[in-house]
């Protein structure tokens, strides 16, 4: 066990455990986030994503399991002999330190030299565009400058994991959009490891190498943004990750029998869901081959797309997005692709 160990470069899990009192948060979690991803667990509040990166970053020990980085066991190292820092959710700066300051404490604190010290945080203050901000104070600060001097401040003492505790979850939507670009070109920049914690389906998909989708406590499923949103594995992670059609189906000879009739899709229960993403949905003015009648209930205009509320056959909702210029009550025709259908285990 110790050589496959050391052969991993970057971090693994094992089986890790976490209870406060009668509570059990994480309930096993074994993962591997490879060197130089960013790797994002997402999941509602209270589902053990925070309680994980507290593991990592050694502010809590785990009841059991284990965490390696590069070979070398953490498990038992309190935090400040991790190579691993944190950006908080409130950032966590230092009220009563300039900008510079704020950056330069980590090294100053190992007692580096002034020489040493000075060069590391220029290079991280022109890394992170902050050079025209190093004499100001954080009640100075904007939110989105305030969360630059936080990465600049974990990212100084160059550490072989960053983790990222909802560091973007303070700021405005068009501000956080632009934070996430900058941190997604950044780590790709550094070729560094970062680990993301959000509850934000969005930003999950548009920062990560891959995502791991958490619940309860248990980690459901781990893949890129498009395999999890593509081919989710249970109904939990169909919802969560963005919006999907829940069709209840009954096994039946070689396929499921559904609310709209019998489909060709291999199911392995007796009874369960299929899953279809809105954007799968084909809406018809008329009638094409395969597809069904249905009625028009609710339209909402969101920009690049209409999302229609469909009541196919008269009972079966659905959602769609379309580009059709539809009116409540209209009826239309509605296909579901089979290739976009996808099996959920539970």
């Amino acid at each position: 066990m110790t050589e496959v160990l050391e052969k991993v470069e970057g971090l693994l899990l094992q089986g890790l455990r976490k209870r406060f009192g009668e509570l059990e948060v994480l309930k096993g979690i074994s993962l591997e986030v490879k060197k130089g991803e960013l790797f994002t667990l997402l999941g509602p509040s209270g589902c053990g994503k925070t309680t994980l990166l507290r593991l990592v970053g050694g502010f809590e020990l785990p009841d059991a399991g284990r965490i390696v980085l590069s070979g070398r066991d953490l498990t038992g190292l309190p935090a400040h002999r991790r190579p691993v820092n944190t950006v908080f959710q409130n950032y966590a700066l230092f009220p009563h330190l300039t900008v510079y300051e704020n950056v330069a404490f980590g090294l100053r604190s190992r007692r580096f030299p002034e020489a040493v010290i000075r060069s590391k945080v220029e290079y991280a203050l022109g890394l992170l565009r902050l050079e025209s901000l190093v004499h100001r104070y954080p009640h100075q600060l904007s939110g989105g400058q305030k969360q630059r001097v936080a990465l600049a401040r974990a990212l100084v003492n160059e550490p072989e994991v960053l983790l990222l505790d909802e560091p973007m979850s303070a700021l405005d939507a068009k501000l956080r959009a632009e934070v996430q670009v900058e941190l997604r070109n950044l780590q790709r920049r550094l070729g560094a490891t970062f680990i993301l914690v959000t509850h934000d389906q969005e930003e999950a998909m548009a920062v990560s190498d891959r995502i791991g989708v958490m619940e309860g406590g248990v980690l459901l499923q781990v893949g890129t943004p498009d395999e999890v949103y593509e081919r989710p594995r249970t109904r939990f992670v169909a919802e969560f990750l963005g919006v999907a059609n829940l069709i209840l189906a009954r096994k039946v000879g070689e396929g499921a029998e559904t609310p709209l009739g019998v489909l060709p899709v291999k199911v392995p229960w007796n009874e369960g869901f299929l899953a279809l993403r809105p954007e799968r949905v084909e809406i018809h003015e008329v009638p094409v081959p395969g597809s069904l009648p249905a009625r028009v209930r609710q339209v909402i205009y969101r920009g690049a797309y209409l999302e229609a509320f469909l009541e196919a056959l008269g009972q079966v909702p659905l959602r769609a997005r379309t580009s059709l210029r539809l009116e409540v009550g209209q009826e239309v025709f509605v296909r579901l692709p089979l290739e976009g259908l996808v099996v959920l285990d539970g």
